[in-house]
């Protein structure tokens, strides 16, 4: 497929289709996981995926869009906006100090659909951990990642929040 002679139209419902039909692959993995081997072992198994595409995934993200190693705060949120999932969820970060960036999924497409077909909240927390933590710290080592809620924790106006803080020094 020549890209070059897509419509600015296309190349975005493009990169709609792209994200959704990742996540559909991510869930079809999963399922199958849970079915052959139970639900721990999927969420131990997808433990492992994210901490190895977390840090792929920033790469990625810091060499394309010129974000440099090492930015801190800023780089991080910069970054969070050009994540695989972040055009088909709605998210949002704020700065709450000059060394604290909270994050939160404010729609999440997993747990919707979960909850759309009538089942409980994807329990992700465990996971989200290890791909929140992996992505800060790829795009910066001196960033903490802690997590505010998550399912299977009661969740309220968002699904999951995060509070990203740099160790050392500002921004």
């Amino acid at each position: 497929m020549d890209f070059t002679q897509l419509t600015r139209e296309e190349l975005l419902k493009l990169v709609d289709i792209y994200a959704k039909n990742w996540l559909a692959h991510d869930g079809s993995w999963f399922l199958a996981l849970e079915e052959h081997f139970g639900m721990d072992t999927a969420i131990e198994m997808d433990r492992k995926s994210w901490e190895r595409f977390s840090v792929a995934e920033a790469k990625r993200i810091m060499r394309e869009f010129d974000i440099p190693e090492n930015g801190g705060l800023e780089a991080l949120e910069q970054a969070l906006k050009w994540r695989l999932y972040a055009g088909i969820n709605t998210q949002e970060s704020v700065r709450v100090a000059d060394n604290v960036l909270e994050f939160r999924m404010i729609e999440c497409r997993v747990q919707t659909t979960r909850r759309r077909k009538g089942l409980p909240d994807f329990p992700c927390k465990s996971v989200g951990i290890v791909e929140y933590s992996q992505f800060a710290s790829t795009i910066d080592p001196r960033i903490k990642t802690e997590c505010l809620y998550c399912p299977p924790d009661p969740v309220g106006e968002a699904f999951c929040g995060w509070r990203f803080t740099l160790e050392d020094g500002e921004g």
